[in-house]
């Protein structure tokens, strides 16, 4: 691990950002009639893009913005230029991390499957995202968020529109949180601007359909599961590195279940909504390696997991996969629209640092001289793994991560000494069950909560 790579600069990437930044911030006072300095950031958008096949549209499209008189197509402009820039640094940053890793990035660009959505509901969603724009997010009001409840209605039952449904969806929902805009006193500017931005660009004709989808034979060697808990959703994603049947290079590729939940089901109850969906996660949980057999996969490295095209196979420990394995694993791709800071999550395996937790309990990490900040906010309640293992741990199995500017690393597990013994800790460690005492009483307290849930649903149903 080349950490010191992670902490030297990357030409452009302030340039880039400071570009991205000004045109956010003039969403937040809309571009109906833009102020003299709010109108400085679409213009700052088109000369980041000079020199590109985006130029002359921009450079349109930013004039029309200053002038208040901006349409569908020139706000489509815009968001094509924001994510252009945000997919460059995207692009820079995860170079950087893969040579830090001693790996190299996917070298060819995912390519999408045939197949495209109704056009008119389209223009619907692109036509209630632009009014958004012109009001911008201090102009919000609830008459202007609702636009979007019937246009989501009619893009659900449509398999090839729910992506874009589920984001217009959520979105919306944030924006109705808000209302009136002119009350709030801050706003998640540079997320609402990511939403809108992918939006504008998924009601482009063919942007959204399914990405091309090949298939896996070999063994498959889990890493660690990566945790996402909301009070009404829950994920879990699997890191690992596939060896193929045929005896080419290993790759990295991952496999995700989501799940709704009730908010109170929380902590080690999720795996309870989620382990009925994915053999994998048990397998992880055990520390099982898993034979495929015809499995679904992008060019991505995801998984389209299903359980039919794969069996238990030998115990294979993560630590022994991460210094073995990981290191000649080759990186999957990315496709066009997930080129964002936010998507790098890259699997490393760091031992020989040390550990230092400061005055206000920031975990840092000491690797090869370079200090790494340790998201310890991302280690989830449903397993074993606590900051405090984290801090006295030897050896780390770690997704590198960029965030708030720099790199750092979200710990997935850890070797600690326990009792003058060398324990590996996961956070994914009670994916398959758990004889864990404070596990298994989460568990039964989900359970508990699950069956009065139904019980209550049963008796509405009745009535």
């Amino acid at each position: 691990m080349h950490a010191g790579l992670l902490t030297e600069p990357v030409d452009g990437l302030d340039e880039a950002l400071e570009a991205v930044d000004a045109f956010d911030r003039a969403l937040v006072t809309g571009l109906l009639r833009p102020q003299h300095a709010e109108a400085a950031g679409p213009a700052r958008l088109a000369g980041a893009v000079v020199g590109t096949p985006l130029a002359a549209r921009v450079a349109e499209a930013a004039g029309k913005a200053a002038a208040g008189a901006a349409g569908e197509d020139h706000f489509l402009a815009l968001a094509a230029a924001r994510t252009a820039l945000l997919g460059s640094v995207h692009d820079a940053l995860l170079t950087r991390t893969e040579e830090a890793a001693g790996r190299s990035p996917g070298a060819e660009t995912a390519k999408p499957a045939g197949g495209q959505p109704t056009a008119n509901l389209l223009t619907a969603a692109r036509a209630w995202l632009s009014d958004l724009a012109r009001c911008g997010w201090q102009g919000l009001d609830h008459e202007v968020v609702s636009g979007a409840a019937e246009v989501v209605s009619a893009m659900l039952p449509d398999p090839s529109l729910r992506r874009l449904a589920a984001l217009l969806d959520g979105f919306a929902a944030e924006l109705a949180a808000s209302c009136p805009g002119a009350s709030a006193e801050r706003f998640p500017v540079r997320r609402w601007a990511d939403l809108w931005s992918r939006g504008m660009l998924l009601t482009v004709p063919g942007a959204a359909v399914t990405p091309a989808v090949g298939t896996a034979d070999g063994r498959l060697l889990p890493l660690g599961i990566d945790v996402q808990e909301h009070a009404t959703a829950a994920q879990a994603q699997v890191h690992a590195v596939f060896e193929p049947a045929d005896g080419t290079a290993p790759r990295l590729v991952r496999a995700s279940v989501s799940v709704p939940k009730p908010d109170t089901i929380l902590g080690a109850g999720i795996w309870q909504l989620l382990r009925p969906h994915m053999s994998l996660l048990t397998a992880a949980g055990e520390g099982r390696s898993m034979v495929l057999d015809g499995m679904p996969v992008t060019a991505e490295g995801d998984l389209l997991w299903s359980d039919e095209h794969a069996r238990p196979g030998e115990p294979a420990d993560a630590f022994a996969t991460a210094r073995v394995a990981l290191p000649t694993a080759t990186a999957p791709v990315t496709a066009p629209l997930d080129r964002h800071p936010a998507r790098i999550a890259v699997p490393v395996f760091l031992e020989g640092y040390t550990a230092r937790t400061d005055d206000d309990g920031r975990l840092t990490f000491t690797v090869a001289g370079t200090e790494l900040a340790v998201d310890t906010d991302r280690i989830p309640a449903a397993g074993p793994l606590t900051p405090d293992a984290v801090a006295r741990s030897g050896a780390c199995i770690a997704l590198i991560r960029w965030d708030a500017g720099r790199f750092g690393v979200q710990p997935l597990a850890v070797e600690t000494t326990v009792r003058k013994k060398v324990t590996s800790l996961h956070a994914g460690a009670w994916a398959g069950g758990t004889a864990d005492k404070a596990g298994a009483r989460a568990e039964k307290a989900a359970t508990d909560a699950a069956k009065v849930l139904s019980e209550r649903a049963g008796r509405l149903l009745r009535k």
